[in-house]
């Protein structure tokens, strides 16, 4: 009889598990909405883009690497700024408190060891984009070990990385920094970008060695980066690495599927997120569409070797710079005797030149503009918009007088956002003594974050809408609908899947209390918060009611907890 009555209230316990299991409850037996993971969107990304050397000093060690002793332009050698400390910046939280959840920094691949006028005083390669050795990192960034944890203290947070990929060009040619063989580069004519073939088979600048892309023949390496090799001791592994890779792929051995292979090296190593092709229209184009293959499958091996460390299903993401692409050309690029469709090369996303323009009308003519593009033309590809950039001569505000509404067209636009370094600090753009490109190039204004009251403002309003645009891929992927012109009011909604995010915003409204019109996004009764002054209120008659000191409001539904 025990034994029978034990089974029996096992049976029941199992049962009533079982039910409990399936059909969550609650005190007036309705069942729970379970609260759904917001998914990484690429679409809606907020990206922060730094250079390397010019945001924050982590080891001091490393400050002066190779001899670089030599007097520099202003703002043109090394100042310090490395991997150590773009992970000390991870760890404290910045990039969380900003909404960051993608991070470009300038490439750290080993640079050419000597100086160079380029009429502007001599310049090192702090900037990454004069490469002498793919293979090895530069000693003034950091350590392949430190790039490691990089990623791996970014990946904790949901943060993922992009690095820059340069295929057009070597660095400068020095007196101890050699021309690579005549089969790698060519060394004239400079390009006049007056048609395809004069944009992508000639050297940008002078002393630009240009790289071959277009070439099909065969060739050996460098006898430069032998030698170096073989100094470092590590000859015969690259080499293996190299002859295991033309014997997957089946690739001659032209320049570009050396680089595509150093470059698809750090993807499969670190398992890092995307990368950013630079100066992708004076290359072959083709070049890009092998080098995605190439990321993809090094993706791939990354992850079935790192199972436990995956984030998501997410494929890798490339972004192209087509300098003066816009949005407007929808997938083409016109050279003026040719068009060229990049997304259909290898890229999901090109850099948007034109936002800055655009960024001069009002919110309407912007966010309804860029949604319908991004919805028709560019279904199912995205661009990045940006207000200022590290090359860029005429950003959108040079002065940083209009820092808090570049943020809000910025962060609430459809497509992804470029946070350059310092948009969010109001860093200055505009430099005494610098020539050129370095005007945009100061080191990160971690003084003013600490001490400036109007810095603090301009930083808190950045944060505000950054973490929202995080926290809503409605924001940067959804589809926009303008609700009211005044008070101006639009919602966003995004699906995917089984997820749905829905937002409401208004803009330039009156302080103090404000009505809201959020019908149909938003239900009568449900429970709406103000991402931006952290307020609730409920939704009566399609309307909301809130009263808060802040002329914007973001709002979404209120987390149940």
């Amino acid at each position: 009889m025990k034994k029978k009555s034990l089974l029996l209230i096992l049976s029941v316990l199992a049962f009533c598990v079982s039910c409990s299991g399936t059909k969550p409850v609650t005190e007036n037996n309705t069942p729970i909405k379970k609260t759904k993971k917001t998914p990484f969107v690429w679409e809606g990304a907020n990206v922060y883009f730094l250079m390397t050397d010019r945001f924050n000093n982590g080891d001091r060690s490393n400050d002066i690497t190779l001899n670089r002793t030599k007097t520099t332009g202003k703002l043109r050698g090394f100042e310090g700024g490395d991997i150590k400390g773009i992970t000390k910046k991870i760890e404290e939280g910045y990039f969380d408190k900003l909404g960051i959840n993608a991070i470009w920094f300038t490439p750290v691949v080993e640079q050419i060891h000597d100086a160079v006028d380029e009429g502007t005083g001599l310049s090192y390669g702090y900037h990454g984009y004069w490469a002498k050795d793919w293979t090895a990192l530069d000693p003034n960034f950091g350590t392949k070990k430190e790039l490691a944890e990089l990623v791996k203290k970014a990946h904790a947070r949901g943060i993922r990385i992009i690095l820059d990929g340069v295929i057009n060009h070597t660095g400068p040619v020095t007196e101890i920094d050699t021309v690579w063989p005549n089969y790698w580069v060519r060394t004239n004519p400079v390009c006049d970008y007056k048609n395809y073939q004069n944009t992508t088979t000639c050297t940008l600048v002078a002393n630009l060695p240009d790289i071959r892309t277009e070439s099909t023949q065969n060739v050996d390496l460098p006898p430069f980066l032998v030698e170096k090799w073989k100094k470092e001791g590590r000859y015969e592994q690259e080499m293996n690495e190299l002859d295991a890779f033309f014997s997957r792929t089946g690739y001659p051995k032209t320049p570009k599927y050396y680089i595509i292979k150093w470059l698809t090296d750090y993807v499969a190593d670190y398992g890092i997120d995307g990368y950013r092709g630079d100066t992708v229209k004076h290359t072959d184009e083709t070049v890009w569409a092998d080098f995605k293959t190439q990321c993809d499958y090094s993706f791939e091996t990354w992850k079935k070797k790192n199972p436990t460390k995956v984030l998501d299903n997410n494929s890798f993401y490339t972004i192209a710079e087509v300098y003066n692409y816009g949005i407007s050309g929808g997938q083409d690029f016109d050279f003026g005797d040719k068009k060229i469709n990049y997304f259909k090369n290898g890229f999901n996303n090109m850099i948007n030149f034109e936002f800055k323009w655009d960024a001069q009308k009002d919110y309407e003519f912007i966010f309804s503009k860029y949604s319908d593009k991004l919805n028709t033309d560019l279904k199912g590809y995205s661009v990045l918009n940006y207000l200022s950039s590290h090359d860029d001569g005429a950003p959108f505000d040079a002065k940083r007088t209009k820092s808090i509404e570049a943020g809000t067209k910025l962060l609430l636009s459809p497509g992804l956002s470029q946070v350059y370094y310092g948009d969010e600090s109001a860093r200055p753009l505009v430099i005494e003594g610098t020539n050129g490109d370095a005007t945009l190039r100061s080191f990160m204004n971690w003084k003013d974050i600490k001490s400036n009251p109007e810095t603090k403002k301009i930083l808190t309003h950045w944060r505000k809408l950054g973490k929202f645009r995080k926290n809503h891929p409605a924001v940067g992927a959804g589809i926009h609908t303008m609700i009211s012109d005044t008070p101006y009011t639009f919602s966003r909604t995004y699906t995917k899947g089984t997820f749905t995010d829905k937002i409401v915003v208004g803009l330039d409204l009156s302080t103090g209390k404000k009505e809201i019109i959020v019908a149909p996004i938003f239900e009568d009764g449900s429970r709406v918060r103000d991402a931006y002054s952290g307020k609730e209120a409920k939704v009566s008659k399609g309307k909301v009611t809130i009263r808060t000191d802040f002329d914007i409001v973001l709002l979404e539904m209120r987390i149940k907890g």
